[in-house]
This record gives C-alpha cells, structure tokens and sequence, in this order.
C-alpha cells in the first residue's frame, strides 16, 4: 500500500469520526479480520459479523467504516442506549458454514 492511499484511509477514519479501528489475525485459524467501532457516545458499540470475499483490504476497512457508522445512526433513530460498531471476516473459503467456527470464536476472544 503506498503512503498516499494509507493516509487517505486514515483521512477517512477521521472523517466518518470513528473511535477505534482494529486490524486482527490468528493464523492457527484462519481469522484475519477488522473491527471498527464507529461511536460509543449513547453506549457500547452493537453490530453484527459480516463474512465477505473483497477484492482487498482496504476495500473490506471502507466497509467495515461504512457499515459501523450506519450502525451508529440506526441505534440513534430508534432511541436505543447504544452506539455502532461492525467485524468484518476475511477469506473466500469461509463461504462453507462449517469452516467458520474457529474464525468467530477468534474474532470473539
């Protein structure tokens, strides 16, 4: 990745406001991953684990910065106490339901 593009992802970070961005990986099994906690300001971070092939990474970060910060929006139109948040898993050969244990309890732990 040049400089260029890796300041402009953290341009964006900044930009949509996101408190934490993580980027994970155990190779025992197979998890590589990113969290993004977009706001916690009405409460704990809530969104769900989205399995999906990227074409890269940086594709699988605006996603996951994407789909966080509309979290956060959700949970504030419906009044709820809580703020956004969104794991993103990556590997195409997860799409097989049984493959992905060992990656969720990673990305858990």
């Amino acid at each position: 990745m040049t400089d260029k593009k890796r300041t402009q992802l953290f341009e964006a970070m900044a930009e949509m406001g996101h408190e934490q961005v993580v980027f994970c990986l155990d190779a025992s099994s197979g998890y590589r991953g990113i969290i993004a906690i977009h706001s916690t300001a009405l409460g704990p971070a809530v969104g769900g684990t989205r399995f999906w092939n990227y074409v890269s990474e940086e594709e699988a970060l605006v996603d996951a910065l994407r789909l966080s910060r509309g979290m956060t929006y959700q949970c504030a139109v419906a009044g709820l106490p809580w703020g956004g948040g969104k794991s993103i898993i990556l590997d195409d050969s997860l799409a097989e339901r049984r493959l992905r244990e060992a990656p969720l309890r990673s990305s858990a732990r």
